[in-house]
């Protein structure tokens, strides 16, 4: 059984789903060091209005810009048919508090998936502007060696391998903006915001000390870009038991 994607020719099985969860690197703008203070109001000065100060606006936006937060969970999944035919999808996640760790793990899997697959292309909502150039940023300041699939700068846009489920909705109309949570709603796919959502996922890394729960949710995005992935293709959506979490 071969099914190709919308692009390239490439099967589903080309594809590696991926998501990853972001923090602050410190839990509030009080720890921060004063030249950083200093760094953080001027990058957020001339975006943020004069009335929410740089404390509320480190909680709000530090996470997201990768001068100042952190990785702390990738998860990664890629589809396979199991002894049924039927298609499963294999879920798995490395996360901790060691951002380098982290990093250097999410590289040695993608370097073993591309020796044996040349092919495979890195699946996501917003991947392209977000998650990807995130992981870049982050191994920079980690002063790792980016490797050659992650050479990005510079590089032509269809000449990145990449597929991007909010690019797919667009269809070409580029004012347009959709979360994964209300794309999965518009096509009747089960959402992943069930417990927790993006603007949480610091409360519950810095106050609850809730790691594994974090992880859980950044898990069923992956599962949730996976079904966008097939009701794109017009294919049945994953069966619950056919989600297999790989420790």
């Amino acid at each position: 059984m071969q099914i190709n994607t919308v692009s390239n020719g490439n099967s589903i099985y080309d594809l590696l789903m991926i998501d990853i969860e972001t923090v602050p690197q410190f839990q509030d703008h009080e720890q921060l060091p004063e030249l950083w203070k200093s760094l953080w109001f001027d990058k957020i000065s001339k975006t943020v209005p004069e009335t929410v100060t740089p404390e509320e606006s480190y909680l709000q936006k530090a996470g997201i810009l990768a001068e100042f937060g952190k990785i702390i969970c990738i998860s990664t999944g890629y589809l396979i048919l199991n002894e049924n035919k039927e298609l499963t999808l294999r879920v798995k996640s490395i996360y901790g508090h060691n951002e380098k760790v982290i990093l250097q793990s999410f590289a040695d899997l993608i370097e073993k998936l591309h020796k044996h697959n040349k092919n495979f292309e890195f699946a996501g909502h917003n991947i392209r502007e977000f998650d990807i150039p995130y992981i870049c940023r982050r191994m920079l300041i980690n002063q790792m060696q980016l490797p050659a699939y992650l050479h990005l700068h510079g590089a032509k846009p269809w000449d990145v391998k990449m597929v991007d489920t909010l690019q797919w909705w667009k269809f070409g109309d580029y004012k347009n903006y959709i979360s994964l949570n209300l794309l999965a709603n518009v096509l009747g796919i089960p959402t992943s915001k069930t417990d927790i959502d993006g603007s949480m996922v610091q409360h519950v890394y810095y106050k609850e000390k809730n790691l594994p729960r974090i992880v859980e949710y950044c898990q069923r995005d992956v599962v949730v870009v996976a079904n966008i992935v097939l009701r794109f293709k017009n294919l049945p959506l994953l069966k619950e038991e056919n989600v297999i979490i790989v420790e």
